[in-house]
């Protein structure tokens, strides 16, 4: 599984494009993600969010910091860098082995959901090479890849993801108004975009200078928090 010329990235010729998104950012795909609060259950433990500023706040620090790492890994899958070498990247970009784990099962779960729906050999050579997981954003990017879609598409999912993960659970955890919790995924939408622009930039650029050109946005407050989460004997949320 070696680096993949440029050319060879972005949507196939005949297969499905903008539409596979709303597939794959549905809430409902298969993919796990449902089970975990990105953070959010132990920041509410903590007493840091307990209401909608608090959740937008917490939202926006998310999203520049493990929001950007995991679009910027997922344009680059895209992309078609190899997904080994991304895997090794999300390894050294994630130092809480908590979220490590959280981040490979995402993997698997995602890779089982993406295989039935768009089979390719790229996620078959993935799912061989690394039977136990790869890291959730790379999987997310070449399965994105499979689905015909292009980075841009693949960080959008990204960012979304670190946001709306943690928007929906606080509706559980707060019994925040639905309402309000998307409001405030819709005030943030403009990060988003800048956010996921960001991200295939640096993608591209790692098509040249390789992964260290990716985001390596750390947010050590979540590290410490997903450790202490895991390690409670009871918990609404996997992370």
């Amino acid at each position: 599984m070696g680096p993949r010329r440029a050319e060879e990235a972005g949507p196939r010729a005949g297969a499905p494009a903008r539409a596979a998104l709303l597939v794959l950012a549905d809430g409902r795909f298969p993919a796990g993600g449902h089970a975990h609060s990105g953070g959010a259950e132990a920041a509410v433990r903590a007493g840091r969010l307990g209401d909608a500023r608090d959740l937008e706040a917490f939202c926006r620090g998310r999203l520049h910091t493990s929001g950007l790492t995991a679009a910027g890994l997922a344009a680059a899958a895209a992309l078609g860098l190899d997904p080994l070498a991304l895997d090794a990247a999300a390894d050294a970009r994630t130092p809480s082995p908590a979220l490590r784990a959280a981040g490979r099962r995402l993997g698997r779960q995602l890779m089982r959901a993406a295989r039935a729906a768009w089979p390719s050999p790229e996620l078959d050579d993935l799912a061989r090479a690394l039977p136990k997981g790869a890291h959730q954003p790379v999987v997310l990017g070449v399965t994105a890849r499979s689905a015909g879609l292009g980075p841009e598409d693949a960080a959008h999912c990204a960012v979304y993801e670190a946001v709306g993960g943690p928007a929906t659970a606080a509706v559980r955890l707060l019994s925040l108004d639905p309402f309000e919790a998307t409001a405030v995924l819709a005030r943030l939408a403009p990060d988003l975009d800048r956010v996921a622009e960001q991200a295939v930039t640096a993608a591209r650029q790692a098509l040249e200078r390789g992964t260290g050109a990716l985001p390596a946005a750390s947010a050590p407050l979540l590290d410490i928090a997903a450790e202490q989460h895991a390690s409670w004997p009871v918990r609404l949320f996997a992370s």
